[in-house]
């Protein structure tokens, strides 16, 4: 059975909104196109729905640029090698929050490829899409345009699909044909190398190369695949408003038209797309069980004339929906003069409290602090 967002009960945390926005809403969730939907009928201006508040902050920087780590030297068997990618990441994960792999052992060829597939399930007939359109979270393949419709501020101008790939992957046939054997391909790689990635942060805490692994940073895989239009009118909107990820760590392939920005030192810092790299960023969760050692920072991405702009967020979390497991800071981390600054939580009990607030400019880790 098709289910649409307006199908579910909207959380009480969501934002007040006039009839008329609501019925709006839910007009735009019932078309089940999404953005592209709206583009495909030719408008010239944007909904109201997608109209952000005024930023400010709009300009972007250049005289920063977030690091580039080749991970080449991680299979050398030279410890000084290795302990200087260690020493890079720790670095990068302490002051920027995000930096980019080159060398990841992912052929460019998988890359692109990746991102065909995305291209194909958004570009196929309508009506075929709409079969996959759902809010409701325990399908393994999900469609829809904003998954925080009913409680952020303004709709942001993109579409999504995600796709649970661990630690139970998906039947092909539970699959779209188009994106079928490249997302389960693709997610393979991403594992081998997010696995690899946590081996390194381990060690840049300063803990065995195992320990993140170990406590379930990996036993989870959530592909986030976005589809951003060419939009008529993109100083009115953002592809992404600006939030922090609400997982351990993001794999981020992005492809070549750019948009996507880092918030350091209250700047808006591009990362332009470097052909064959992917972009790596800690998400709260890290940053909670690390106390504060490893920062998730704010990002966004531009709404754009040029379009469409494809990214694979491959995103790593606990794997669990339902669990009691509790995280909380690590306590080989704190001393009598780091104390613990978050309570232990589940999983559950964060990504419910960062859905229902929805993107709306704000940190979720606040609500969990001691």
């Amino acid at each position: 059975m098709e289910v649409s967002c307006t199908d579910q009960e909207v959380a009480v945390e969501t934002v007040k909104v006039s009839s008329n926005r609501l019925n709006d809403l839910k007009a735009f969730d019932e078309t089940k196109t999404g953005v592209k939907g709206l583009v495909d009928k030719g408008l010239t201006k944007i909904p109201l729905l997608f109209h952000h508040q005024p930023d400010n902050n709009k300009k972007s920087h250049s005289e920063h640029t977030i690091p580039v780590i080749d991970l080449e030297d991680v299979v050398s068997k030279d410890p000084i090698k290795r302990q200087g990618v260690v020493s890079r990441i720790r670095e990068a994960c302490e002051t920027w929050g995000f930096f980019q792999v080159v060398n990841h052992g992912i052929h460019e060829c998988v890359l692109e490829e990746m991102k065909d597939g995305v291209r194909r399930f958004f570009e196929q007939d309508d009506e075929v899409k709409k079969e996959f359109y759902t809010c409701d979270q325990n399908r393994t393949f999900i469609y829809n345009s904003n998954f925080d419709m009913y409680s952020s501020p303004a709709l942001n101008w993109r579409d999504t699909f995600v796709c649970y790939l661990a630690p139970n992957p998906p039947k092909p046939e539970e699959l779209p044909v188009v994106c079928r054997d490249i997302l389960l391909k693709y997610g393979n790689h991403v594992m081998k190398l997010g696995i690899a990635l946590f081996e390194l942060l381990s060690e840049g805490l300063g803990l065995h190369p195992n320990y993140l692994r170990d406590i379930g940073c990996t036993d989870g895989l959530i592909s986030l695949c976005h589809y951003y239009p060419a939009c008529p009118e993109p100083e009115l909107t953002l592809g992404i408003t600006k939030h922090s990820d609400n997982n351990f760590i993001t794999v981020l392939l992005q492809d070549h038209i750019g948009g996507l920005q880092v918030l350091h030192q209250d700047k808006w810092i591009d990362i332009p797309p470097l052909s064959g790299a992917l972009v790596v960023n800690i998400g709260d969760l890290l940053q909670l069980i690390t106390n504060d050692k490893f920062n998730s920072v704010q990002h966004r991405v531009l709404a754009n004339f040029i379009g469409p702009r494809i990214s694979v967020a491959s995103f790593f979390c606990s794997g669990v929906k339902s669990s009691s497991k509790l995280y909380g800071p690590i306590k080989e981390l704190l001393s009598e003069d780091t104390p613990a600054k978050y309570r232990e939580i589940t999983i559950e009990e964060y990504v419910k409290y960062y859905n229902a607030k929805g993107l709306d400019g704000t940190t979720s880790l606040e609500h969990f602090r001691v």
